[in-house]
């Protein structure tokens, strides 16, 4: 089950471990919430922030809740990386030396987040979480305010402040002021300081059924269903990898992933090569990441077909499956597959991908040789 589209979504699992820990009146200062992009981890950062300020008058309580829906300030800090402005400075707050333009971008980037918590912040040049934005913290906490018990600030992509940054925080992580919850929203747990870790209590969060990655995308970013039901198997239980495999020519991709497979066990070693290298020629590590992806899946769908299983990736090539167990029907697709896990891997230690290419089309050309 899924909460009501209108006031936001939580993961179940996760949020219920929150409400343990509501109900229990011992509550953290201070939150990991860590899972892959796309998993509800800032609606549930949103749901969980109402939760903490429901006992308020009815009326009151639905003021306060738009207003932490909306990420408004003195009730939520919300950070999240943003450009450098020219001549900007330690002294300088995190918007001053930012263009018009720059600003009206950021301001309707976080219009649409708060409509829609599963949309991705895409601002030009912001790379970083600033230190200056950190720096603001200790303003938003020294104003007093008594209409709720608790204020929150929420750090998007927390991975990404800069040692220098992330000290900072650790400032405000030591000695926080009653009332204030922080809330750490990333992927990527390993890149945060060890002193922030232990400050912190960690809520993980687990790739999305893929049915509700599906009715999420139906809702909130009003896909078609078909559409939406297809690219849901592929989404690795993420919304966001979801929507964008929805932007591409998705059927297209399939074709192109099966076709690579062809060559490759066919022994046609330039011809894979060269039609990777088409297929890679937009967006080449999130091109590489996603082919990968679909050869896996693949695979994983064979060995599905060798035990009478349904509910395949590719369903509309089962034909194709069969084919391919009948005459590769000795190999050893599970040690393929984790061949290509490490290539996937070596995508993030800036590996040639020339070098991983080769390496994928070898490894499936292995299938046949077996």
């Amino acid at each position: 089950m899924i909460s009501n589209f209108v006031e936001g979504f939580v993961q179940n699992e996760a949020f219920a471990t929150l409400t343990t820990i509501y109900n229990s009146n011992r509550i953290p200062h201070a939150f990991i919430f860590s899972g892959k992009e796309g998993v509800g981890k800032h609606s549930t950062a949103i749901e969980f922030a109402k939760l903490l300020n429901s006992n308020l008058p009815d009326e009151k309580r639905r003021i306060i809740n738009r207003k932490i829906q909306c990420l408004e300030e003195p009730f939520v800090k919300y950070i999240f990386p943003l450009p450098r402005g020219k001549g900007e400075t330690g002294d300088d707050t995190a918007y001053q030396k930012l263009p018009k333009d720059a600003i009206e971008q950021i301001q309707n980037e976080i219009k649409i987040k708060t409509e829609n918590p599963f949309h991705t912040i895409r601002i030009d040049k912001a790379n970083s979480i600033k230190i200056n934005s950190i720096r603001e913290i200790r303003k938003f906490i020294s104003i007093g305010y008594d209409d709720v018990k608790y204020r929150f600030i929420i750090i998007n992509d927390a991975h990404l402040m800069q040692d220098e940054a992330q000290n900072a925080l650790l400032k405000g992580l030591e000695e926080p002021p009653e009332g204030i919850i922080f809330i750490l929203l990333t992927p990527y747990v390993d890149k945060l300081l060890p002193t922030i870790l232990s400050r912190c209590w960690k809520i993980d969060f687990k790739p999305l059924q893929r049915t509700i990655v599906q009715e999420v995308l139906e809702n909130k970013f009003k896909l078609e269903r078909d559409t939406a039901q297809k690219v849901s198997f592929f989404s690795d239980g993420s919304v966001t990898e979801g929507y964008r495999l929805s932007q591409k020519n998705f059927e297209e991709i399939i074709v192109s992933a099966i076709n690579l497979l062809r060559f490759a066990l066919a022994g046609r070693y330039n011809t894979a090569f060269k039609h990777m290298n088409e297929f890679l020629e937009d967006s080449p590590k999130e091109s590489m990441n996603l082919l990968i992806g679909l050869i896996m899946r693949w695979l994983n769908d064979t060995v599905k077909n060798r035990n009478d299983l349904q509910d395949y990736y590719f369903e509309n090539y089962s034909e194709t499956l069969v084919k391919f167990n009948k005459k590769f029907n000795h190999a050893d697709v599970l040690n393929v597959y984790e061949h290509l896990e490490e290539q996937q891997a070596a995508i993030s230690k800036n590996v040639s991908l020339n070098v991983i290419a080769m390496n994928i089309i070898f490894d499936i050309a292995s299938i046949a040789m077996r």
